[in-house]
């Protein structure tokens, strides 16, 4: 059987989404917890991949199971250890994994779904924003990028319509990728602001390594008149990434959502 696993987490203590050696990441956490409660291992498939100290209000993961876990169909009680079906109502499984979970990862719920579903190649898209402020504040300071400097908010917004007449974003990937397809369907590209911040929302089908934090960086360097918006649109058609600028910090960058078929997503909690 195969379930879906939706988590929200704030990234800061972590090496990113995926898990590797040496190095405390959400998914090595996640399955550590999974362990533990449901007593057998388990071996989780990501979604989407965030970097080290990216954060995200909505995430999946996928695993498979000999056995069924949950009961989507189990009524929520108020004694869990009355349920006599061998599988766990789903109400109590998330209760006690985020029981056992650090404070700052969330399993929001865990539903069943037809066996060939994939959470990462079903994704129709993924949805990022990055927050910028620029009035010094303490409650902000690992959850957006302070950056006191003027900014042309017209500019900005240029450049974010820009990007929706492209499709090639090779300047804007990491060297270091194992990719070799660089286009990605851009279907929104856009600076709002709420509450005194500057937020860059960004949906599209898939997004390649330190895309997103690369797209902010360089629109910022035309909104401080560093460079200009035509400028900003040579460094998409060269294709270049040594032209872009990578280099604003990861915990401004939030994971928003993760879209699917809403068949997919029909599973119950």
């Amino acid at each position: 059987m195969r379930y879906f696993l939706e988590t929200s987490y704030k990234g800061t203590a972590y090496s990113g989404f995926q898990v590797q050696q040496n190095a405390n990441t959400i998914q090595a956490e996640i399955e550590k917890a999974l362990s533990v409660y449901f007593k057998q291992s388990f071996a989780l498939t990501g979604s989407s991949r965030t970097d080290t100290g990216v954060h995200a209000l909505q995430n999946y993961f996928h695993f498979n199971v000999k056995q069924p876990l949950i009961d989507n169909k189990i009524s929520r009680i108020s004694e869990p250890s009355k349920i006599s079906s061998p599988a766990r109502d789903s109400w109590e499984a998330v209760y006690h994994l985020n029981a056992i979970l650090p404070r700052d990862i969330v399993i929001k719920r865990i539903f069943s779904v037809e066996d060939n579903a994939h959470c990462r190649f079903d994704a129709v898209s993924r949805e990022y924003s990055y927050f910028i402020y620029q009035k010094k504040d303490p409650f902000l300071e690992d959850r957006a990028f302070y950056f006191p400097y003027k900014i042309d908010v017209d500019l900005l917004q240029q450049c974010a319509k820009t990007i929706l007449l492209y499709s090639d974003f090779t300047s804007f990937s990491k060297r270091n990728t194992q990719v070799h397809n660089f286009i990605c369907d851009i279907q929104k590209s856009e600076w709002t602001s709420e509450k005194n911040m500057l937020i860059y929302s960004v949906r599209s089908n898939r997004f390649l390594r330190g895309m997103v934090k690369a797209l902010v960086a360089t629109m910022l360097r035309a909104g401080t008149q560093r460079i200009s918006v035509d400028d900003f649109e040579n460094i998409i058609k060269n294709r270049d990434c040594a032209k872009a600028d990578f280099s604003v910090p990861s915990h401004g960058l939030f994971l928003v959502r993760v879209e699917y078929n809403s068949k997919l997503l029909s599973g119950t909690d």
